[in-house]
């Protein structure tokens, strides 16, 4: 992978990292404004390299890899800023995953309970 190819991939990057990418467009809602907010990451990585077997015919180059990259990026909605014409305010989403952690603990805990009043009514 040639240093320009890097340089490409990282323009790519920084062209999606827009601020678009976090607040989303303004909806109008009878006297309101809608500004959705989002959290959004981005990360990528990159290899470089070149093949470490004999090449099979002289002057031609050795078979392997010569390198690569990727990326991802994700976007979480965490609410929205709600401007009326009396007052601005962030109103925030619901996280499920917060609500999900939750319910799994109070089943953790209710297990961890009935087994040890399980071992206290018959023992060991």
């Amino acid at each position: 992978m040639s240093l320009e190819r890097l340089f490409v991939a990282v323009e790519g990057f920084k062209d999606a990292a827009h601020w678009r990418a976090a607040f989303g467009e303004p909806q109008v809602v009878g006297d309101k404004t809608l500004i959705p907010v989002a959290k959004v990451g981005y990360g990528y990585g990159l290899g470089f390299g070149q093949g470490t077997g004999e090449p099979e015919e002289e002057g031609k180059q050795a078979p392997g890899g010569e390198g690569g990259g990727g990326g991802t990026a994700a976007a979480k909605p965490l609410g929205v800023i709600v401007v009326t014409p009396e007052e601005v305010y962030f109103e925030e989403t619901a996280d499920e995953s917060k609500i999900a952690m939750a319910g799994i603990l109070v089943g953790a805990l209710f297990i961890w309970q009935f087994a040890k009043t399980l071992r206290a009514i018959f023992g060991r």
